[in-house]
């Protein structure tokens, strides 16, 4: 099997928000204004309970157009710091835009040649660290915390591929820890980020519920998190969505066990139900394969190229992947069975086998 060419899928991918909107989300708007606000809900939990986050230099996009004094000011101080420059529509109709990794000073280039009109805008410049410790990916809900956690920066999780042995997968049923393998130093981080989002304290949840809305399951905050942790910052919240905490608010997660069954895999669940159809095994970006209504996808990973296919498929089965990409929420959106982090679906399946995919034990067999 060829390499992944990360520096190509790093190019293509898109945010959660165009998965959604790709797929026809039943209400847009609001989705765009939850992940718009996570900053400003992020900074009220620092406020209230020490929540770290990676909190942006804030300004309207106009004063960034127009060089302010102010605007200025704070280039002459920051202008040669690595940053993530995101500009942020005040109406949620618009598109938020985004790009990483260069200088406040660099990216000023880039901010011209989006074409937006400023006074629809703000500009959010965020620290960027150059390497990452630790990333996190995880669902609070009432039966405990699911979620992966992986060495190096979130894209890994959120979009779906590496180049190492992959994530660890782990559940806390606000008792025990238990982990897809043996990683002490991440049961460390873990430990710590868990024990930060419990709040002790009935007057503190109080405010917190009646002020964000939010909700917890035994004094922890539910919701969708992701975190980063570097050396240059520390840890760092950089999303909570009540939204998807709510649309995963029955999640466990379902351990693969090693199996005995010839032509079988087995996988993590990404989203639950069985179906069975032909094989489709598709290589690279190939999304030109003859590919049927109810066909079963099987592939590397689902890069936003795959989602027309993702859309005919019966079910999705990756190599690569993890419960929570992006892909795997868009298939519980789209209510199609999804198996991730196989390891060799492709190697194993060929093109026209029967296939039963069973995400409901994270197997997938040839019938």
């Amino acid at each position: 099997m060829n390499p992944l060419d990360l520096k190509k899928l790093y190019e293509k991918q898109i945010s959660l928000t165009e998965w959604f909107d790709a797929v026809g989300y039943g209400d847009m708007d609001a989705f765009r204004k939850e992940d718009n606000d996570k900053r400003d809900r992020l900074k009220l939990l620092q406020n209230t309970i020490g929540i770290p986050f990676d909190a942006p230099h804030q300004f309207p996009a106009e004063a960034v157009s127009l060089r302010t004094p102010v605007f200025e000011e704070f280039l002459a101080e920051h202008g040669e710091e690595l940053c993530a420059l995101r500009l942020i529509p005040t109406d949620p109709a618009l598109p938020k835009l985004r790009m990483r990794g260069d200088t406040v000073r660099g990216v000023l280039d880039w901010f011209a040649e989006q074409k937006i009109d400023p006074a629809k805008y703000k500009a959010d410049f965020v620290p960027h660290a150059e390497e990452y410790q630790w990333s996190t990916i995880f669902v609070v809900n009432e039966q405990g915390i699911f979620g992966e956690i992986i060495p190096g920066t979130h894209a890994q999780l959120t979009q779906g591929f590496h180049a190492d042995e992959g994530p660890i997968a782990f559940a806390y049923d606000f008792h025990k820890w238990r982990m897809s393998r043996e990683a002490p130093a991440a049961l460390v981080h873990l430990s710590d980020i868990a024990g930060r989002l419990r709040v002790a304290d009935p007057a503190s949840r109080a405010f917190i519920a009646e002020t964000l809305n939010a909700t917890f399951a035994h004094d922890y905050l539910r919701g969708y998190f992701e975190t980063a942790a570097s050396d240059a910052f520390g840890l760092w919240f950089i999303d909570w969505n009540r939204m998807l905490g709510n649309a995963y608010k029955d999640f466990t997660l379902v351990f693969p066990v090693s199996s005995t069954e010839p032509d079988a895999v087995r996988g993590m669940v990404g989203a639950p139900g069985r179906a069975s159809g032909v094989a489709r095994v598709i290589a690279g970006d190939d999304t030109t394969h003859d590919f049927h209504e109810g066909d079963i996808l099987i592939c590397r990973m689902t890069a936003p190229d795959a989602l027309p296919l993702m859309q005919k498929a019966g079910g999705i089965v990756t190599d690569l992947g993890g419960i929570l990409t992006h892909a795997a929420i868009v298939a519980r959106e789209m209510k199609k069975p999804c198996i991730v982090g196989t390891k060799n679906a492709t190697q194993v399946f060929r093109d026209g086998d029967m296939v039963e995919v069973d995400a409901t034990h994270g197997i997938v067999r040839k019938l």
